[in-house]
C-alpha cells in the first residue's frame, strides 16, 4: 500500500489567498513534472520553484504556482514530497488536485500522510496523535501540550520505564534459563520487589500528571446542582455572561440539562451543566430530569452545590449535602443581596453577577492541575488506558512476589506491562486500531 503515491489538498476547503496540494510517494516528483512548466529532475531537496501548472492535454496554463520539492528521506513521510502552492480559490485548487490524480496519484485518506510518517519510522504513535492535537488546539495551553507530544515527550517519559522493565524481565529469565551458572546473580522476590515498587510509583506520578493534562485539555466537567429556585440557572447565566437558561420563580422550570462552556483566567475551562432542581415531585417529566441530575452529579469532576442563603436549609438541601459529600465540590450560598445573615462559606449573588468568590475557589481547587500540565504527560484516553493496564500488570506481579509465588508467574505480568508501554508508542499495534486513529485526522495531513 505504501508503494503508491497519494495526494490531497492540505489547506482548508474554502476560498483564500493560497492553497496547497500535497503529494507523497515514489512518483510524486515525476507526476509534478508532467504538469509543471519547468523541470524538477535536477532540483535539490527543500527548494521552491516558480512556474505554471499546465493542462497535460492542451498545454494551456492553469495557474501560476510555486512548487516545493522535498526528497526522501528528509521529509515528513520519509518519502518524496511535492507541494504545489496555488491561488486559493476552491475551483482552481480542486482542478489542480484532479490533474494530479489523473497522472497516477491516489486521493489520500484522512491522516494518511501522518500515518505514513508513523509507518516509515519518522515519528512514533504518540507524536502522530500530537500532530492532530496541534491542529485541533483552541488555546495556548492545548497548543503547548501538543508541542510536547510532537517533540517526543511521551517517548522520553516511557523509555526509562521500558528499560527498567526489560532489566527485571531479563534478570528473571536468565535465572530461569541458566540456573547452573554460578557467576549469575540470583534474583529473588526480596531483590526484585523494591525495583517493582519504585517502578509502580513512577507510573502513579505519570498518571497524576496525565489527569491534570486532561483537565486542562478537555475542561472540568462541572455540575450545578440544588433544589428548585435556589438560583442554579441564574448562576449558569452569570458564569456564561449570557441568558442561556430560563429563569423564573416557578419551581421545576429546568427539567432538562442546559450546557455551556467558559474559559477562566489562566486557562481553566468549565464545561457547565445546569441540572433540574432536585425535590420530591409527582410530575413524570420532572422526575426524569431529576434522575438525570443525579447521573450528571455522579459523572462530574466538580459539583457546585447551590443553597439559598436567604432561607433555612430544607430537607432537599440536606439530602444533596449528603449525596455529594464524596465529590469534589463547592458549596455556595446564593442570594446574598437579599439576606443579612452571616454564613460560613462562599456567598454570591448570581442575579447581580456577583460570583467572584466562587471563581476564586475554583482556581484554588484546580490551579495545581494547570501548573502540573505545564510538564509533558500522556495526551489521551488511549495512552492513559494502556498506562493503567501496565500499572495493573505490575501490581499483579508485586502481589505474586509478595505471596511467595514463583518468579515465572510474575514474569508473565511484567511482560504484559512491557507490551502495554510499547503499544502506547505504537511499537506494538493492530492495523484496525491505526485505521481508526488516523481516520480522525483531516485530509491532507
Amino acid at each position: 500500500m505504501l508503494q503508491d503515491t497519494i495526494a490531497a489538498i492540505s489547506t482548508a476547503a474554502q476560498d483564500g489567498a493560497i492553497s496547497i496540494v500535497r503529494m507523497s510517494g515514489d512518483e510524486a516528483i515525476s507526476i509534478a513534472e508532467k504538469l509543471f512548466s519547468r523541470s524538477l529532475h535536477d532540483k535539490d531537496s527543500h527548494t521552491v520553484t516558480y512556474g505554471y501548472i499546465l493542462d497535460p492535454i492542451t498545454k494551456e496554463r492553469v495557474d501560476e504556482v510555486l512548487v516545493s520539492l522535498f526528497r526522501a528521506p528528509r521529509t515528513y513521510t520519509k518519502e518524496d514530497i511535492v507541494e504545489i502552492s496555488c491561488h486559493g480559490g476552491r475551483y482552481i485548487t480542486r482542478l489542480i488536485l484532479q490533474l494530479v490524480l489523473s497522472q497516477g496519484a491516489r486521493l489520500a485518506r484522512p491522516g494518511e500522510f501522518t500515518q505514513r510518517a508513523f509507518l516509515n519510522g519518522r515519528i512514533d504513535l504518540t507524536q502522530a496523535e500530537a500532530v492532530n492535537d496541534m491542529i485541533q488546539a483552541d488555546t495556548r495551553e492545548n497548543a503547548r501540550l501538543a508541542m510536547y507530544g510532537i517533540r517526543g515527550s511521551v517517548k522520553k517519559l516511557l523509555d526509562p520505564l521500558i528499560k527498567e522493565l526489560l532489566d527485571m524481565i531479563a534478570n528473571i529469565e536468565v535465572n530461569i534459563d541458566y540456573p547452573e551458572y554460578e557467576d549469575i546473580e540470583e534474583i529473588t522476590q526480596e531483590k526484585l520487589l523494591p525495583k517493582a515498587n519504585h517502578w509502580l510509583l513512577e507510573i502513579e506520578n505519570i498518571l497524576k500528571k496525565a489527569n491534570s493534562g486532561q483537565i486542562i485539555r478537555e475542561g472540568i466537567k462541572t455540575a450545578i446542582i440544588g433544589r428548585p429556585n435556589v438560583g442554579k440557572s441564574s448562576l449558569l447565566n452569570a458564569l456564561l455572561e449570557e441568558e442561556k437558561a430560563i429563569v423564573t420563580d416557578i419551581a421545576g422550570t429546568t427539567r432538562d440539562i442546559v450546557e455551556g462552556h467558559i474559559r477562566l483566567e489562566g486557562g481553566l475551562q468549565l464545561n457547565l451543566i445546569d441540572t433540574a432542581g432536585i425535590r420530591d415531585t409527582q410530575d413524570i417529566i420532572e422526575q426524569k430530569g431529576i434522575e438525570k441530575s443525579y447521573q450528571i452529579m455522579e459523572d462530574a469532576q466538580l459539583v457546585i452545590l447551590v443553597l439559598d442563603g436567604s432561607a433555612p436549609l430544607q430537607e432537599e438541601d440536606l439530602r444533596l449535602l449528603k449525596d455529594s459529600e464524596n465529590k469534589t465540590r463547592i458549596i455556595v450560598y446564593n442570594k446574598s443581596d437579599i439576606t443579612d445573615k452571616h454564613l460560613e462559606g462562599i456567598q454570591i449573588s448570581a442575579a447581580n453577577q456577583e460570583i467572584q468568590p466562587l471563581l476564586d475557589e475554583i482556581h484554588r481547587l484546580f490551579d495545581e492541575h494547570r501548573i502540573a500540565a505545564k510538564e509533558p504527560s500522556l495526551a489521551n484516553e488511549r495512552q492513559i488506558a494502556l498506562m493503567r493496564k501496565a500499572y495493573s500488570c505490575m501490581q499483579h506481579a508485586i502481589d505474586a512476589m509478595q505471596s511467595g509465588l514463583e518468579l515465572e508467574l510474575a514474569d508473565i505480568d511484567l511482560q504484559e506491562a512491557y507490551t502495554a508501554l510499547k503499544e502506547i508508542l505504537g511499537e506494538v499495534h493492530r492495523e484496525d486500531l491505526l485505521d481508526t486513529l488516523f481516520t480522525n485526522f483531516c485530509l491532507g495531513k
